[in-house]
């Protein structure tokens, strides 16, 4: 007879170039031997959440995160509902692990996006798995919304950047929540860094409360820069797995 074990789930938070932490946060999961049997995803971390649901792993995973460039994804457009298209993230993710389709995953897995016109969260898990990262990921007054099963849809991140009760909903038992950003304790210096620190607390107050995760992982970045700059995905990555790997005792207590 086995022993049987929590369910873990993985909730992973949106933060453009920052998200490449999220493969930090798996790399650690997985050189620790700790299943992860379910990730629901908002922006980046459905992008992330959707390579590792379908069977993305270890060098692979992380060739893609460093591989990762905006102009591989990101096409301008005359300025109509937004000023650049994300089709060619889908044709990368296509490219990357193929056109599958949410049943088609290796494993429970949903993408969060939002309603453009009434503001609601719309968390998706059927269809195509491509076009449902491109509309989580798709900065409203940017990129151009997606339209998914007659509404058009938009980036998550604006009414639920740490989908932990999403992934609840997918069968976790323990939920490991990747937020990404953490207030770095100093005053901004100028009305641009101001307003940089607003945008990154109105995203930190736009998802579950982080409390309701067993653990809570804040990856410690803060900044315009972070946002958009993928030249430091190496950084990104290893930051995710130090914040995980000081964290292990805390999740291994979640699990036992």
């Amino acid at each position: 007879m086995g022993i049987s074990r929590k369910k873990l789930g993985l909730a992973l938070g949106g933060g453009g170039a920052r998200g490449m932490a999220h493969v930090g946060v798996i790399r650690v999961l997985e050189r620790e031997g700790i299943p992860i049997d379910c990730i629901a995803g908002t922006s980046v971390g459905s992008l992330v959440g959707a390579a590792y649901a379908a069977g993305l792993r270890g060098q692979p995973l992380l060739d893609m995160a460093l591989n990762f460039r905006w102009r591989a994804i990101v096409r301008l457009v005359w300025p109509g509902r937004g000023f650049v298209s994300f089709d060619k993230l889908e044709s990368f993710l296509v490219r990357t692990i193929g056109d599958l389709t949410f049943a088609g995953l290796g494993m429970p897995y949903a993408a969060v996006t939002a309603d453009l016109a009434t503001g609601e969260q719309v968390v998706l898990q059927e269809g195509r798995v491509a076009p449902a990262v491109r509309a989580s990921c798709s900065v409203p007054g940017i990129v151009t919304p997606v339209e998914v099963g007659g509404r058009l849809l938009i980036d998550g991140g604006v009414v639920n950047n740490l989908p932990i009760s999403v992934v609840r909903g997918l069968g976790a038992e323990v939920v490991v929540a990747v937020g990404l950003g953490s207030p770095p304790g100093t005053y901004p210096r100028g009305p641009l860094q101001m307003g940089i620190a607003a945008l990154d607390f109105l995203l930190r107050r736009a998802g579950d409360d982080p409390s309701t995760a067993d653990v809570h992982l804040p990856i410690p970045v803060w900044g315009l820069g972070s946002f958009l700059s993928t030249a430091r995905r190496r950084q990104f990555v290893a930051l995710g797995e130090q914040t995980t790997e000081e964290a292990l005792p805390a999740i291994r207590a979640a699990l036992d």
